[in-house]
């Protein structure tokens, strides 16, 4: 069935007649197609005559109740007038919700989306919730929920897989992000974004901008391969923007995204994650020593550190490798300071890691073989900076006491800066 819409539905929400008219233009300017009005977010009585005559594209016309996500703060009465005034004044698409949808019939050919949203979680009976929708009169289902695990995600991912109309689901949060780009491999029709992602339309809704740019929706299909960084947090990676970008200029039909699993939950969640399935991920905090300890087959520095920093899916399970060992190496050895004509060596220099993870672990190592010494292991848990710290022949140090040490490198293997 051919819907006629973009891959990307770009939401609008805003306050005032005059922005919205703004960013309508504006975002058919930088390429939008297909738009959704969120009618909730407005102050005043919708001017359907003065909205409309920006109309340039299919818009969708949504008025949200507050249970649902909305802003709507008038009656319920009122609400389905505005929505039925919507459908005669001229959008081209109407959202609905699935309690109401049987009350408010089709009008001439004004396509229907009827939506089951819930904020709190993916209930259990979320199969049922959509066998029982995909009775209704629509043109378009929808599906969207909270994920509270990354499991959450492939449970929404396999309702749009085995549909049998049209249907565009997700589930929100940063966990959630995954299954908005998914998706679209699955089977949906379109994703949504925010033309403006600062009106907090929704949890771990991505922009326009980041959509198009990043994750080239328009050539994901059935066989396009999935890839990933494993994190927590993980939002503020920088891994899929240079991965996918990467896959675009060599012209490979692959997909890197950021996977958000708590710490604890990484076996659990590769499992899930199996019936995408993804080939293979960057591992970062907290998962790098989890990461080395679930694979079947470790390089030599993986065994020397007993952290892994990349997994690759094989037939027998995962191999781990570690990048992190060398890549400090290098790093450090092309930018040390020339004195005299000559570059300073790192065994001529004592280095300070701060953290205590196993990205720590890793850099400790390599800093070791390179000779720096004394070597001094900052961490906020100091049994475990002791622990790395006996494996290279240095001393461990409370954090508070970070300041009083003097060495040339320092290398922060912390969280800090990633939140």
């Amino acid at each position: 069935m051919s819907l006629g819409v973009d891959r990307v539905c770009v939401i609008i929400a805003r306050t005032r007649h005059k922005m919205v008219q703004v960013e309508l233009d504006e975002a058919v300017h930088r390429g939008a197609q297909f738009i959704e009005l969120r009618l909730d977010y407005m102050a005043k009585a919708v001017d359907f005559k003065r909205l409309l005559s920006h109309r340039k594209c299919p818009w969708i016309a949504t008025l949200r109740r507050h249970t649902d996500g909305g802003r709507w703060k008038g009656t319920e009465e009122e609400r389905r007038m505005i929505i039925r005034q919507a459908i005669v004044s001229g959008f081209d698409w109407i959202d609905l919700e699935t309690d109401v949808a049987d009350e408010i019939r089709r009008f001439r050919d004004v396509k229907r989306i009827v939506s089951y949203h819930n904020f709190a979680e993916t209930p259990e009976d979320l199969e049922a919730i959509y066998e029982k929708m995909a009775k209704q009169d629509a043109d378009v289902f929808k599906i969207v929920t909270m994920a509270q695990h990354p499991k959450d995600c492939i449970r929404v991912l396999n309702i749009i897989k085995n549909a049998k109309k049209p249907t565009v689901g997700h589930c929100m949060g940063e966990m959630g992000l995954p299954s908005r780009i998914l998706s679209l491999r699955y089977g949906a029709p379109f994703v949504y974004s925010a033309f403006n992602k600062e009106r907090s339309i929704a949890p771990g809704l991505p922009s326009f901008e980041e959509v198009r740019r990043y994750f080239k929706v328009d050539q994901i299909n059935a066989d396009t391969k999935v890839y990933g960084v494993l994190g927590d947090p993980v939002s503020q990676s920088y891994s899929p923007a240079l991965h996918n970008l990467m896959f675009r200029q060599t012209g490979i039909n692959a997909l890197y995204l950021p996977f958000r699993v708590p710490r604890g939950e990484l076996d659990d969640s590769l499992q899930a994650f199996n019936a995408i399935p993804v080939e293979g991920y960057s591992v970062t905090i907290p998962h790098k020593e989890a990461a080395a300890n679930l694979a079947v087959n470790v390089d030599p520095r993986v065994k020397e550190t007993s952290a892994a920093n990349t997994l690759v899916k094989r037939a027998d399970g995962y191999h781990a490798f570690n990048t992190d060992y060398e890549a400090a190496l290098e790093g450090l050895s092309r930018n040390m300071p020339v004195e005299e004509g000559r570059r300073k060596q790192i065994k001529e220099c004592g280095a300070m890691i701060l953290g205590s993870g196993g990205a720590a672990r890793a850099v400790a190592h390599a800093l070791h073989r390179a000779g720096a010494t004394p070597m001094i292991i900052v961490g906020r848990s100091l049994d475990k900076a002791e622990k790395i710290a006996s494996e290279v022949q240095g001393k461990a140090i409370e954090w508070a006491a970070r300041h009083n040490q003097n060495t040339e490198i320092i290398v922060n293997c912390t969280p800090i800066g990633m939140h």
